[in-house]
């Protein structure tokens, strides 16, 4: 059984082959500046030089029609025709209070899914549109969505409900949702796994580390609290995002500014977090560059980040009642060994003991603490694209 994953954003498609027979990867690849000029594929197949196609890209049916072509290209595709393609998983951010899980997708879920983009404008219609396009382009094939906030829907009302008056939550779904649920569910699964013992056992806090970031509590296998809330603004300081802020701030903003909520809501999401604090970068890289070239700025916002980040895996382990293991995934996470260590750094009283030489290592599953510290931490590349396809195929093969 062969499953095409694809995660579709406003400009760009990834999408990877894999074969479910053996979880092998067949092929993968992104289109970018969909509805852009100067829009291109980079595509890979296993085994076989990577390969570019330069072509316009005018909506997201024709890049999937591109990627599709790639697929079966006899120089650098990975199969002989488009019936190889068993399903076809979608990630879809959003799915509010609608969906525990993943779901065959069909009309009542697509339209469910339009009325989920009031609350996701930025994320949902993309998502949507790659499902309307495979449809079109690949019809009876079934298809899968695979949603970031399904795997939150086990958090109790105490984690989830805002402090405000109960009927906006009843009126408009005023919650937390929380987001990342794909790839914290694969990293808290691997970890159990290579702590060898039930994950219904474990009491796992996993921290998703890129431009974007979230941390979760993981007790028992279920999600039990999670730092994003209503939208991924909430939580941690991120690359552009300011993450938990007082909310008067806005109405103070508005007034001593002079601006609109459009404008506060731009600030908060694309001209703040570790970008607004160095006024350097939103990557982390540029900033640790920057910071080690003696920018006060710059290495402030890397300390605000790693308190953040500290803090929560404190609250949390307060919430679960204890503390197995501590898990890091995602570009930083996965990358930055300054991190971990940083992060760590004050949480001995957990029984914590980083090794630092076990932890000078990039993007390989390992466990980064010493023999004999009490909770561990392990380095986990995540694989949401191999969750969905885990995902779809559990579905489609019980269809």
């Amino acid at each position: 059984m062969k499953v095409l994953v694809m995660n579709c954003g406003s400009s760009s498609l990834k999408y990877q082959l894999i074969n479910m027979e053996n979880e092998e990867l067949l092929a993968k690849g992104i289109a970018e500046r969909i509805g852009i000029e100067g829009s291109f594929v980079k595509h890979e197949t296993t085994g076989k030089e990577k390969y570019v196609i330069e072509e316009p890209m005018e909506d997201h049916k024709a890049a999937i029609k591109i990627v599709l072509d790639a697929l079966v290209q006899e120089e650098y595709g990975a199969i002989k025709s488009m019936d190889e393609i068993s399903a076809i998983g979608h990630r879809v951010v959003h799915g509010a209070e609608k969906f525990v899980g993943s779901v065959i997708i069909n009309e009542e879920v697509k339209k469910t899914l339009e009325e989920c983009s009031e609350i996701a404008p930025l994320h949902n219609p993309p998502n949507l549109m790659g499902i309307y396009a495979c449809e079109e382009i690949l019809p009876g094939v079934p298809m899968v969505g695979v949603f970031d906030t399904a795997f939150h829907q086990t958090m109790p009302a105490t984690s989830y409900i805002y402090a405000l008056p109960y009927e906006l939550y009843e009126k408009h779904g005023i919650r937390r949702y929380g987001f990342h649920g794909t790839s914290h569910k694969y990293v808290a699964l691997k970890a159990a796994e290579m702590l060898n013992k039930p994950i219904e056992e474990l009491k796992i806090v996993t921290c998703h580390l890129g431009n974007g970031a979230s941390v979760t509590a993981v007790k028992n296998g279920k999600s039990v609290d999670t730092s994003m809330g209503f939208t991924p603004l909430e939580g941690l300081a991120m690359g552009t995002r300011c993450g938990d802020i007082d909310p008067a701030i806005i109405s103070f903003l508005m007034g001593k500014e002079k601006i609109t909520i459009d404008e506060v809501n731009n600030i908060m999401n694309k001209k703040s977090g570790v970008l607004g604090i160095s006024g350097v970068s939103s990557d982390f890289r540029d900033i640790e560059e920057a910071a080690d070239a003696g920018n006060e700025r710059a290495q402030l916002a890397l300390d605000v980040f790693y308190h953040k980040v500290r803090k929560y895996i404190g609250a949390y382990a307060a919430v679960m009642g204890g503390l197995d293991a501590v898990v890091f995934t995602a570009g930083l996470g996965e990358n930055s060994f300054v991190a971990r260590k940083e992060i760590c750094s004050g949480l001995e009283f957990l029984g914590i003991k980083i090794d630092d030489e076990k932890n000078n290592i990039r993007g390989e599953e390992t466990i980064i603490t010493t023999d004999d510290s009490k909770t561990k931490v392990l380095l986990i590349p995540t694989n949401e694209e191999l969750m969905i396809a885990r995902e779809t195929k559990e579905l489609v093969g019980n269809k």
